[in-house]
């Protein structure tokens, strides 16, 4: 009797659980319709490109030096009585200090001796041109044939003028040894060495130490050819920015003095010559700039009209990535006019308003479709807004 009823309820039972398996299916189906579709695009973000007028900035390096070097020697013979306490190496005298000085006995004895010897003189041309007066006198009675040169004591005169002026340079030479006995600094001056002491004799012309000028520094430093075309038309008395390298960098203003005129022949470049006034500050607060630095010069060049300044990582072999307005990738081939440290000055394949991505997919691909961050999208409505 069961065996008949499960015969009979069996295919009820089927048809029942094939009709609950397909509404199951129909629902799970349903579920996964409306579920959102993932979007597998790459997320990219751009910057929007503008033109501007670009001031080029030519920047290299050099060496800070003196504006001159002097070998102190001594113009007269003796011994050294004294000499200036900052007369050692690494002292800095002002102009017109006593560096240092030399026994003055014997210069002061030549100098009184120069100035007798000017006194005869003198005393000789006026005996002179009284008997010359009292021959021209008598002249007056004579026969114009007896009168000559000599009877007019016209040799003796000139002799006598002579004699003073001889003395006269003679005085002047004893005045200069006189005074040469005492070296005076030619400038505001480091030291850079010193040889002599207290008590040594030296003989004239000896070397007695070196020094340098700190009144003015000079820069020397290259220009490379690349650079040359972006350079101002008047270079004189532009201003220069020398920096020097380190944790506490020096910055002081200098101005350019000149071209040196020729291009190396090894390097093909040109060299400027930046002039700094007081780089030891002797008349300022401001840190001394010492010569042996290595510094960076950096001035103003040309300006470049409607140029994209773009940097470095954006361009690759040439080539930005932009985004059209389907929002798909496309490469645009540019031309790079100058390198300026991190960035690129391009002239030529870029437009006002394209918008150049700024991360690229790890593949990019021509044409490939791409969305743009929402939070550049946000930025771009702000900008609309701001126009």
């Amino acid at each position: 009797m069961n065996n008949r009823w499960m015969k009979v309820l069996f295919p009820f039972l089927a048809l029942a659980a094939g009709f609950g398996g397909m509404t199951l299916i129909e629902v799970s189906a349903s579920e996964d319709e409306q579920k959102d579709i993932v979007d597998t695009r790459p997320t990219v973000t751009i910057e929007t490109a503008q033109a501007e007028d670009y001031q080029v900035v030519i920047s290299n390096h050099g060496e800070v030096q003196p504006l001159e070097r002097t070998m102190i020697s001594a113009q007269v013979s003796g011994e050294v009585v004294s000499w200036h306490p900052s007369f050692v190496a690494g002292g800095l005298v002002l102009r017109g200090s006593v560096l240092f000085s030399i026994e003055k006995d014997a210069y002061e004895a030549a100098l009184l001796q120069a100035q007798a010897n000017v006194s005869l003189a003198q005393s000789q041309l006026i005996e002179e041109k009284a008997r010359a007066d009292v021959a021209e006198r008598e002249a007056k009675s004579l026969p114009s044939s007896k009168v000559s040169d000599l009877y007019l004591r016209k040799p003796q005169l000139l002799s006598a003028q002579a004699n003073l002026k001889s003395a006269q340079a003679g005085l002047k030479i004893a005045q200069r040894d006189l005074d040469n006995c005492d070296v005076i600094a030619p400038y505001d001056a480091l030291v850079v060495s010193r040889n002599i002491g207290v008590g040594q004799f030296i003989g004239q012309g000896t070397t007695v130490g070196e020094i340098y000028n700190v009144e003015a520094a000079e820069i020397i430093f290259p220009v490379a050819g690349f650079d040359r075309e972006f350079l101002p038309d008047n270079l004189a008395e532009k201003e220069a920015k020398v920096t020097t390298n380190g944790y506490n960098p020096i910055e002081r203003t200098g101005l350019i003095s000149r071209d040196l005129g020729v291009v190396d022949q090894a390097t093909r470049m040109s060299q400027l010559v930046v002039r700094v006034n007081d780089p030891y500050s002797l008349k300022s607060n401001m840190p001394a700039l010492k010569f042996g630095n290595y510094v960076q010069v950096s001035f103003p060049g040309r300006t470049l009209e409607h140029i994209y300044r773009l940097p470095q990582s954006l361009v690759n072999n040439q080539t930005v990535w932009i985004i059209d307005k389907d929002n798909k990738l496309q490469p645009k081939k540019v031309e790079i006019l100058r390198e300026e440290g991190e960035f690129l000055l391009i002239n030529k394949g870029l437009s006002d308003n394209d918008s150049i991505v700024t991360t690229l997919p790890e593949y990019p691909q021509t044409g490939m479709e791409v969305k743009v961050s929402s939070g550049e999208k946000a930025n771009e409505l702000t900008a609309q807004k701001a126009r």
